[in-house]
């Protein structure tokens, strides 16, 4: 840029002493001038572009003088400097990363990664980074970063361990990777583990191993099933048994109740009627001529009642007739 800003400046000057010589030629003078104006109007041009830089959109200027850099930046559009001030632009945006590694399990297997990584520079330390990485500052920083993360967390696990914990694994890597980037001035925004691939013997091996145990666990849960059905047999069968016992206990009890009812129920008419006989043969004991209509009737439906047969009586006799038999039967 200098270089052509003094070749710019040089066909400026060049026209100028050209003009001022045409001026005390007689022949051809207007021609001469007009052209040394043409020429000192493009050497104009060039130092004019010399001095105008541009930064694109998404990026920041990064502002050198001599190779120096400076404190200050350019935002993004177009700026008018002198001519021996250089700018590089440096890409702020979001910028995606993807890399295919090799590396090895705890248990000597390899694993073949693909890792994905959206970063960013920090706009405020561009100049930082140009300073002390250079515009090359992925193959310089980042690659190398994610290598090492990648190797060194794929090499904490057994292989079997990282086909069950793929989401912790790009946790753990993406926390390494923001530790140690934020030291370069560089944000981690998100990564993803895209691919795992493991060598086909393995990946036999895992099936089927997978199979054994889905077989095995099946096997389980049948041997499971079975035991809970005898176990409810079982059961089933001891309820029903201690519920016949309960019941036929419970109807012996039920019949011995009522035997003893029946018993306590004739004892009882027994001692009843025993009881009325005795007072009875009191009565006549003492005088039997001398009892009143009232006891008279009272034993004469007591005894009808024991005694009916369920036929009403054809015949009736008289009280004293009566009396007299009573007492008779009372004697005997």
């Amino acid at each position: 840029m200098i270089a052509l800003f003094a070749i710019g400046l040089i066909v400026a000057l060049a026209a100028v002493g050209a003009i001022f010589a045409f001026k005390s030629s007689t022949k051809n003078k207007g021609a001469k001038i007009g052209v040394s104006c043409v020429v000192l109007i493009v050497g104009i041009l060039i130092c004019g572009l010399c001095c105008v830089r541009t930064v694109p959109t998404g990026h920041t200027g990064i502002v050198t003088t001599f190779g120096n850099v400076e404190d200050y930046t350019y935002e993004a559009g177009v700026h008018v400097t002198t001519p021996w001030i250089t700018v590089i632009n440096m890409d702020n945006r979001n910028q995606k990363a993807s890399i295919n590694l090799v590396s090895f399990s705890s248990d000597i297997q390899e694993v073949s990664v693909t890792y994905s990584l959206n970063y960013q520079i920090q706009k405020e330390n561009a100049q930082d980074i140009y300073r002390t990485i250079g515009i090359a500052y992925y193959d310089t920083v980042i690659m190398p970063r994610i290598q090492e993360a990648v190797k060194s967390v794929i090499a904490k696990y057994t292989a079997e361990q990282l086909l069950e914990m793929r989401a912790e694994l790009s946790n753990e890597i993406k926390n390494i990777l923001i530790e140690k980037l934020d030291a370069y001035n560089i944000d981690v925004l998100d990564t993803s583990l895209e691919n795992l691939d493991f060598s086909d013997a393995f990946t036999n091996a895992v099936e089927a191993k997978q199979v054994a145990a889905q077989k095995k666990q099946q096997a389980e849960i049948e041997q499971a099933q079975a035991l809970m059905e005898a176990e409810y047999a079982k059961n089933i069968a001891e309820t029903k048994a201690n519920a016949d016992a309960a019941v036929a206990k419970i109807a012996a009890q039920a019949e011995l109740d009522v035997t003893k009812i029946q018993a306590d129920a004739a004892e009882y008419a027994g001692q009843k009627d025993a009881a009325i006989i005795g007072q009875v043969r009191d009565i006549f004991a003492k005088d039997p001529d001398n009892l009143t209509n009232e006891d008279l009737e009272a034993l004469l439906l007591y005894y009808y009642i024991e005694k009916w047969n369920g036929t009403l009586p054809e015949t009736y006799i008289g009280a004293d007739d009566f009396s007299k038999l009573l007492s008779s039967l009372v004697k005997e």
